[in-house]
């Protein structure tokens, strides 16, 4: 207790006692020693620095360059706590595409006055042109970042929703891949899900949710900025993990209505784009003409039902501070 403010200790119970579910992480912990700790901590550093596992910070001077958290204690969550967490998030992702579709359609939020309306007409996160444009599959948010804090033994609280371009699931999968192979006994001894999957599934969702009419395996492209974006190694890892193309605006195109990537046989479609890149820049004939990150005539093709956009441009209105 800091003065008025009390916060919850996820390894510690008041009495000191450790929690059941750090019980095997805590007797492991304890029986280490702190020399080596140092020593496997600083490998790490230096194993994700010769990877280039960073992200860049940008501030008022030039960006800097710096290596993903580290941290060799774990937020550990039992089974039941996940069951409850999952079926929370998953009805909070459906709630926030029912919330966008509503928005861009009949607008019935506004009209009962739960939401006014000035909050979102001079919004740069709301789009105009999206306005009665249902997205393949209706869906607006294929992948979202749910921030949670834990704020008791049995209570969450989600900070934001990052439903536009969330980052960072990479650096969370290097940590554990890092702490499995410099602690192996550890996860002989303290069982816990794998997440090593991730990027199959994330592979398998953007595939599915493919335009109607897509023939045969449909094609994925990770669209990104390029090597300068502060995330450039996640979306370089994701594609590379997914078996999906990383390409950048000047690798794209239309063509007979399609968007076509550039191969070494020449120009090949394009069914899902996997977007890491803002709405803003996205197609210069639509948003800013100043762009060279996006594809001119891209909002075209997408609204012609022939491509579909993970996530859907304008769900940035959804985690929108102010709403």
């Amino acid at each position: 207790m800091t003065g008025d403010t009390a916060y919850f200790d996820e390894m510690y119970q008041p009495d000191g006692g450790v929690r059941p579910a750090y019980s095997g992480y805590c007797d492991w912990f304890d029986g280490q020693d702190n020399g080596l700790m140092r020593r496997k901590h600083a490998e790490a550093e230096t194993n994700f620095r010769k990877t280039g596992i960073t992200f860049n910070v940008y501030g008022d001077g030039e960006a800097e360059e710096r290596l993903i958290p580290f941290d060799m204690v774990p937020r550990v969550i039992t089974a039941a706590e996940w069951r409850k967490l999952s079926r929370g998030i998953e009805q909070r992702v459906s709630a926030l595409n029912a919330f966008m579709h509503d928005l861009y359609h009949r607008q019935e939020i506004i009209r009962a006055g739960r939401i006014p309306e000035r909050l979102f007409r001079n919004n740069k996160a709301w789009l105009p042109n999206m306005v009665g444009f249902t997205p393949p599959g209706g869906i607006y948010t294929h992948i979202v970042g749910i921030d949670l804090v834990r704020t008791g033994a049995d209570e969450f609280y989600v900070l934001e929703d990052n439903a536009r371009t969330p980052s960072g699931v990479s650096y969370m999968l290097e940590n554990r891949e890092t702490m499995m192979a410099m602690f192996p006994e550890l996860f002989m001894r303290v069982p816990v899900e794998q997440v090593s999957d991730y990027p199959r599934r994330l592979a398998k969702s953007l595939a599915a949710c493919a335009p109607e009419g897509t023939r045969g395996k449909p094609t994925v492209a990770v669209l990104t900025p390029g090597i300068y974006n502060s995330a450039y190694f996640e979306h370089a890892f994701l594609a590379d993990q997914m078996g999906a193309e990383l390409v950048e605006g000047s690798d794209l195109r239309v063509i007979d209505g399609r968007v076509a990537m550039r191969t070494t046989r020449g120009y090949h479609p394009v069914d899902v784009i996997y977007r890491r890149v803002d709405d803003e820049f996205l197609d210069p004939l639509t948003f800013n003409e100043d762009s060279v990150l996006g594809v001119p005539g891209l909002m075209d093709v997408y609204r012609a039902g022939r491509l579909t956009i993970a996530n859907a441009p304008g769900t940035g209105v959804a985690d929108d501070k102010a709403i």
